[in-house]
């Protein structure tokens, strides 16, 4: 089993509301993977953080193996998401163990 954790900032410029609606397009768009994505067990987004966080929103994945990690990277469904995710991000950090 992996553990797949992602944090994010979200790009300055953006309104309070565009960062709201970002982040629950995201929340929607990675939790609704599970059961799309082989290896894919559960998958959960904070998007309320306390003000000591330094990100604005994290995921929190759990996947069968490592291979199906690397899988979930490349799935085409998993990258749509993403691509969105990049569009309003300028920050991330990931662990994965």
């Amino acid at each position: 089993m992996v553990n797949h954790i992602v944090t994010w900032k979200l790009k300055e410029d953006m309104s309070a509301e565009e960062k709201q609606a970002a982040k629950a397009r995201i929340k929607e768009g990675l939790e609704g993977l599970v059961g799309v994505v082989p290896g894919l067990l559960s998958a959960k987004v904070e998007t309320e953080l306390l003000d000591s966080s330094t990100g604005d929103f994290a995921l929190f994945t759990t996947l069968e193996s490592e291979e199906a990690l690397k899988a979930y990277a490349v799935n085409p469904d998993h990258v749509k998401v993403a691509e969105y995710v990049r569009s309003v991000v300028c920050q991330r950090a990931a662990i994965d163990y």
